[in-house]
Parts: C-alpha cells; sequence; structure tokens
C-alpha cells in the first residue's frame, strides 16, 4: 500500500521541502492553498479508488471466464489466477518505478503509469485465451499497484504536519480498500445483464472518461523537480541530484552506474527486507496488514462459496452481497476521521488525556486499532463463520463481512501512521515491507480459499482466519503497553528519535 521518501527527524513526512524550495515559496507545495492541497489529494484518492475495479470486479464473473477460457477449478483454483496476477504484479513494481519517479518528477510518471494501466486493461476486454489475459493481468497490476502506492508520497510532499496528513491518509486508505470491495458489487451489477467482457468495457469508459481529470488537475508534488523546472524557465542550470538522498541539490558528480545500482538495491529492496526480518515492529504489522487486506480478496472468493451453498444465491448476487464490505469501510473511515484524527490532534498539542495522564506519541495512533482489531477483524470472521447456516438468514454473515470491512480500514490506517511517525527517515524502507506483505497476501491467500472453506467448512474455516486474527491483534496491545522501550531497543527507531 505504501511507500514514500525517507523521513527526517521533525514533523515533516519525508524530506523538508526548504532543502530545495524557500519555505516562504508559493511554489512549496507545503505553501499551496487548502484548495489546491486538496484537489491534488483527493484526485490521487480518486485514482486509487477507480483502479482498485480493475483488481477484483471480475471475480463476479468466474464461471463465464473459465468457459471462455476452458479452464477448470475442480482440482485447483485456477480462476483465482487472474488476481493472483495483478497483486503479484502490485507487489513488485512499486519498489523500482516509485523511487525512479523520485527523482524524475511524480506528475509525467503518474501520467505514464495511469496511460500504460489504460492500456493493459484493453487486451483484458478482447483477449482471446488464458495465458494473454494473465500477462495483461500482471502488468496492469504493476500500473495499478504504481498508482495507489504513489499516494504516499503525493501527501508527504504537500502536507507538512503530522496532524495535517491524518484526514488525507484516512481518505487514502479508504480510497484503497473501498476500490478494491466495491469491484465484485460493480461487476455484480454489470453480470446482471450483460457479458463479462462489459466489466471491462465500463472500466475502459470510466478510466477513459477520468483521464482529462488527472491530466488537469494533478500536479507535479516534487520539490527539486518544480525548482528544475523553474530553473530552465528562467535560463539556470538545474542542481543535480545527490543519488544517495535525491531530495536534496548536489554540485558534485553523479557516481558511477554501479554506485547508484548499489545504492538503489541497498535503499529500496535490501533495507526493507532487513526491518522485515530483524525489526519485530515491522514483522508483526506486516502480517496483520497483511491479513487485513488480504482478507477482502478472500472474501471475493469465500462469499460465493457461502452463498452459493447456502442460500442459492447466483454468481452475480455474490458479488453484490459483497456490499456490506465497503458499508464497513464507510463507517472504518468516519471512525478514523471523527475520533482517531482528532484525538491524534488532540494529543499532539498536549490537551489529550486518557487514564488520568497525557497518551504516549505515536502509540495513540493505535489506540483505535486495538478494537478495530479484536471486534472487526476477529470478531466478524467469528460472525462471518458461525452464522453461516442455511436456516439464519442471509444478511447475519454480512454482518459479519461488515465488521472485517470497518477492521481493515481502522487497522491499515493506525498502522501506516504509526510506521510513518515511529520510524522517522527509515518510514519509506518500513512502508515498503508492509506494502510488499500486503499484496503477496491478496495474491495467494485466495488461493487457499476453496480447499479451506471445502474442506474445513465455512464454520471453521472462518474460525481459524479469526484464531490468526486474534494473535496479530495483540501487537498493537503490546506496543501501547511496551512501545516507549521497545522504541528504544530499536536500532533504526532510536536512530529515528535521535535524528
Amino acid at each position: 500500500m505504501v511507500h514514500g521518501h525517507e523521513k527526517e527527524q521533525g514533523k515533516t513526512l519525508a524530506r523538508t521541502p526548504e532543502d530545495s524550495l524557500q519555505a516562504n515559496d508559493p511554489d512549496n507545495p507545503f505553501n499551496w492553498s487548502p484548495t489546491k492541497k486538496w484537489s491534488v489529494t483527493l484526485v490521487a484518492c480518486y485514482v486509487t479508488f477507480i483502479v482498485g475495479f480493475n483488481a477484483t470486479a471480475l471475480t463476479a464473473a468466474v464461471n463465464e471466464t473459465n468457459a471462455q477460457f476452458h479452464i477448470s477449478d475442480a482440482s485447483f483454483p485456477h480462476s483465482v489466477w487472474p488476481v493472483t496476477a495483478w497483486n503479484t504484479g502490485g507487489a513488485l513494481a512499486p519498489m523500482v518505478v516509485l523511487p525512479i519517479m523520485e527523482d524524475y518528477g511524480t506528475r509525467p510518471g503518474y501520467l505514464i503509469t495511469y496511460f500504460l494501466f489504460v492500456i493493459f486493461v484493453i487486451p483484458q476486454a478482447v483477449a482471446q485465451n488464458f495465458a494473454t489475459f494473465i500477462v495483461c493481468r500482471f502488468f496492469a497490476g504493476c500500473c495499478g499497484a504504481v498508482l495507489q502506492d504513489a499516494m504516499d508520497g503525493i501527501i508527504a510532499d504537500i502536507w507538512a504536519e503530522a496532524t495535517q496528513r491524518s484526514l488525507p491518509v484516512s481518505c487514502y486508505v479508504f480510497a484503497l480498500l473501498a476500490g478494491v470491495s466495491i469491484g465484485p458489487v460493480v461487476g455484480g451489477a454489470i453480470m446482471e445483464s450483460l457479458s463479462w467482457r462489459w466489466i471491462f468495457y465500463t472500466q475502459l469508459v470510466i478510466y477513459g472518461g477520468s483521464a482529462p481529470i488527472v491530466f488537469l488537475i494533478f500536479r507535479e508534488t516534487r520539490c527539486p523537480i518544480i525548482l528544475s523546472r523553474r530553473k530552465k524557465r528562467n535560463h539556470q542550470h538545474p542542481p543535480e541530484l545527490d543519488d544517495a538522498n535525491p531530495n536534496t541539490p548536489n554540485t558534485a558528480k553523479h557516481p558511477i552506474p554501479l554506485t547508484a545500482l548499489k545504492a538503489f538495491l541497498a535503499s529500496n529492496i535490501l533495507r526493507p527486507l532487513l526491518l522485515l526480518t530483524t525489526e519485530p515492529v515491522v514483522a508483526s504489522f506486516t502480517l496483520l496488514s497483511a491479513l487485513s487486506y488480504g482478507l477482502l480478496f478472500l472474501a471475493t472468493q469465500s462469499v460465493p462459496q457461502v452463498y452459493a451453498a447456502l442460500y442459492a444465491f447466483s454468481e452475480p448476487s455474490t458479488g453484490l452481497i459483497q456490499a456490506s464490505i465497503v458499508v464497513g469501510e464507510v463507517l472504518g473511515f468516519l471512525a478514523c476521521a471523527s475520533i482517531g484524527d482528532p484525538y491524534f490532534a488532540r494529543a499532539s498539542a498536549g490537551t489529550a488525556r486518557i487514564l488520568g495522564g497525557p497518551p504516549q506519541l505515536p502509540e495513540v495512533r493505535l489506540y483505535l486499532a486495538i478494537p478495530a482489531s479484536f471486534i472487526g477483524l476477529a470478531g466478524g470472521l467469528f460472525v462471518y463463520g458461525w452464522t453461516a447456516y442455511a436456516d439464519v438468514t442471509f444478511w447475519a454473515p454480512a454482518v459479519g463481512l461488515l465488521l472485517v470491512g470497518f477492521g481493515s480500514v481502522v487497522v491499515m490506517q493506525a498502522i501506516m501512521m504509526y510506521i510513518t511517525d515511529a520510524y522517522a527517515k527509515y518510514a519509506a524502507s518500513a512502508s515498503a515491507a508492509v506494502c510488499f506483505g500486503e499484496n503477496m497476501a491478496a495474491a495467494f491467500l485466495p488461493l487457499a480459499s476453496q480447499s479451506m472453506y471445502s474442506n474445513l467448512r465455512f464454520h471453521w474455516a472462518s474460525s481459524l482466519l479469526a484464531f490468526v486474527a486474534v494473535a496479530l491483534s495483540c501487537a498493537p496491545v503490546v506496543l501501547v503497553w511496551k512501545g516507549r522501550a521497545i522504541r528504544e531497543k530499536s536500532p533504526f527507531m532510536r536512530e529515528a528519535m535521535v535524528g
């Protein structure tokens, strides 16, 4: 979900644009008007939302695509490969593409990626064989995930204060999750009267119609790029960028390509892997966030199994049932915006109290995630599993899905903000590790749905996931309890606190 710039100690998420633009410079994105900031933020959120349709809408037409491409799920869930391919591309591409966008500008990279994404949707609509379809799904996932994950850097570029970033991040997380959750709903509605290819034709209409909006409103947010272009307009020689820190000008020569490659691999591949394997906080939060995100994709497979077997729902109708997840995500967003974000603002200002004393930063970010993970994720899975009986109304399991949707938004927003605050200048690497885990869970967890819900049956399959959620939900509890001690023992977080 999140990649971005490495964060300097202080209140900025990434780096201080003052290094390249003066603090009072009107071109400095931190100084943009609220209208301009929100225009760019909301357009990027909108793109994040509609891109999610492509990831999951097809799951409402599995029977039709299986017949079209002559594949069977009898021995293996081959129909899940389109989802797996999309998310596998989404796990790999951002680690390579986003750093390049940081060096050469967010706007050109964003617009080119959007164009390529639309191009790769076209063959999905007209593909005549399964191999072509899967390859195009992979590359569409590469482009789609870059568009989604670029959101973190965009927020970093234009919102300076931690309190200012809370609502934009909540909007981003909601757009990300609601987009993939509403995909089966849109697909199910289309399948009620049209063929499966219209799922992609409809997407092409949406993406094509949205292109002028994206092109006209989306602006460059990278300060070094803005400065470089301004110097070119004024016929001045733009400063070179330091490859070790592309956010600041550098008059020295660029390092030789081998050195640059080593720095690129260390920053974007090796450091996230190191954090994932040596930092318990990153490892536990990667698992919890991966479960939260993966459950939304697992639902695209388990809901048709449960509702077709127990309630004789048609495949398109099971897609519509997943609207309950979207309702839960809306409630989760409202909880973050009306409870979590204002409380963090009061805690930052020193006016909030809990148990008679001031709350501890940045652990205050996790307060709302604790009930959301235990009640939303774990509780929702238990409800989804143990109300799945033919003589119980079909609305009962849908309530469980609603709770899962609520928990996923709150938990993932809290994890994103906590890692940003706690890991400071290493936030991008920690976030990259979490993002990789999320996409891999979304890619491969749905493959387990058919065998898990067939062998364990509906009740215990969901219960198994619920028990995993209960165990992982202890992570934010431990951090709220022992957060300061854990941060002092972590070399990465300790260095982030020092500077």
